[in-house]
């Protein structure tokens, strides 16, 4: 089954930001030091894995990551677009509050939308209107 102009669309965003966390990561404590412990050097091989991930194991790693980049790594936190919590889901969502769950679910839902309509979408602008960034 192919992909919509509009989903295809999205998952080059979500990609794009993810490939942005992986290289900022990678260039952060503990991952640059000679003595970077294994616990550490695990989640690093993870996240990088991510990519070339599909369906399920993508969705479990990515939460996996999402959620040990908050516990265990609060440096990197502020490099970790907030719309990766958004795409992976599940115990991601408990590290985002009600209202900004309430703006992604309206981005979700106009997504859907143009989905539905068969109608391009552009996911940054649209976000961009819906978080009031514009």
């Amino acid at each position: 089954m192919s992909l919509t102009p509009a989903e295809t669309q999205y998952r080059d965003v979500q990609r794009q930001l993810l490939a942005r966390f992986i290289q900022a990561a990678q260039q952060q404590p503990p991952f640059i030091d000679d003595d970077c412990d294994a616990e550490s050097l695990h989640y690093l091989k993870q996240l990088e894995s991510l990519p070339q991930l599909t369906g399920t194991e993508y969705a479990e790693t990515g939460q996996w990551v999402v959620c040990r980049t908050i516990a265990a790594y609060a440096h990197l936190v502020p490099l970790l677009p907030r719309d990766l919590l958004w795409h992976f889901g599940g115990d991601c969502l408990h590290y985002m509050p009600d209202e900004e769950i309430d703006k992604f679910q309206r981005l979700d839902e106009r997504l859907h939308e143009a989905i539905g309509n068969g109608q391009d979408f552009n996911y940054e602008q649209e976000r961009a209107k819906i978080l009031g960034l514009h």
